[in-house]
């Protein structure tokens, strides 16, 4: 019986050791007595850094609060939160599936928590949902937009016409209108987005954005610094070179406006591998990150930085980045952005498409 009770006791140690869950044991005190290896690697700290520390205080802020656990000692009943926030001290964050049970170690009684990390389910979920509603916006943009443009033609050719019949003091006036006219059609014909197809070529992405670098090194009027960090091992890919010049200028100018001479902008290039493009996982794409450490987007506004008329300027038009938004989708990439205070930043995923081997 001793021999049977010694291997089940060695198994049950060893087990929590082998779980892809996070477990973490609390004394009654709620410091922390034991986190497995699946733990260790979710808080990026070993178990000699978080043993008999308070858990709550290993994190700069979690949304599992004192007294939820205090309640679960004195009451025994197990809860679940299928979202918890934990935020570490270098700003960043994680967000988890929680379930607190009561067990017994040693005839005392301990909390026994797992954690589930569901950031990427998350993601994929809100990302869908913000796919949706841009291309909902986009479409109600565009449908008013058509009807607006029509009136307006008609509008500046009445104009023009009426130009013919008065004398050369009125026509000021019939001036003003079709210049007005003129402005309106080009802002609807931004609100429509871009209507050509890019020209795709097969090159290297740095070759856009070495262009981009030295634009706005001869037109940096805050005098911001700019640096690039390039993976030199990425290989080429098919995309329009206009396009997405582009799109990188537009959100190079939108940090510098933002940013004073003690800031600074990164142009980073890395290979990303597993992401979730448009619904599909992609086993290689090559991802260009535009990093600024200034003041951030403001967060009422983050979830439809891409949305046509939102914007975070006063005077802004709130295009820029949705029409970005457009050229990257027809590119069959994606973009998207993480913003907090210090440091902003837009990452662009371009799939890397192999051909096949004959």
């Amino acid at each position: 019986m001793q021999e049977i009770q010694r291997s089940k006791d060695n198994f049950l140690q060893a087990l929590p050791n082998q779980m892809v869950t996070a477990i973490v044991v609390l004394d009654s005190k709620l410091t922390i007595q034991y986190v497995n290896p699946a733990a260790e690697t979710l808080f990026s700290k070993s178990l000699n850094k978080l043993y008999q520390h308070k858990f709550v205080t290993v994190f700069y802020n979690i949304s599992l609060s004192e007294n939820r656990l205090l309640q679960l000692l004195s009451s025994g009943q197990e809860f679940n939160d299928s979202d918890v926030l934990i935020e570490f001290f270098d700003q960043s964050n994680i967000s988890v599936e929680a379930t607190a049970s009561l067990v017994e170690f040693n005839k005392e009684s301990h909390i026994l928590l797992e954690f589930k990390q569901i950031d990427q389910q998350k993601q994929i979920s809100t990302e869908a949902f913000q796919q949706l509603q841009w291309i909902s916006a986009r479409e109600l943009i565009r449908g008013l937009a058509h009807e607006i443009k029509n009136p307006l033609g008609g509008l500046r050719g009445a104009a023009q016409l009426l130009s013919l019949e008065i004398n050369e003091e009125q026509r000021e006036y019939t001036a003003m209108i079709i210049e007005q006219a003129d402005r309106l059609t080009n802002l609807v014909d931004r609100l429509l987005g871009p209507n050509q197809l890019p020209k795709m070529k097969q090159q290297n992405i740095h070759l856009v954005l070495e262009k981009v670098y030295q634009l706005i090194a001869f037109n940096n009027p805050n005098n911001a610094k700019l640096s690039r960090d390039y993976d030199p091992s990425i290989p080429d890919i098919s995309f329009d070179e206009d396009k997405l010049q582009q799109v990188v200028i537009n959100i190079v100018n939108n940090a510098i406006q933002e940013i004073s001479s003690e800031n600074s902008i990164v142009l980073k290039t890395r290979i990303a591998s597993n992401q979730t493009i448009n619904g599909k996982r992609v086993k290689l794409s090559i991802q260009v990150s535009i990093i600024d450490d200034g003041p951030g987007i403001p967060p009422e506004i983050q979830d439809t930085i891409f949305y046509p008329m939102v914007s975070g300027r006063p005077d802004g038009t709130g295009l820029g980045l949705s029409i970005c938004q457009t050229l990257i989708q027809q590119h069959q990439g994606k973009l998207f952005c993480k913003s907090r205070p210090g440091k902003t930043e837009f990452i662009i995923l371009l799939p890397i498409i192999q051909e096949s081997i004959q």
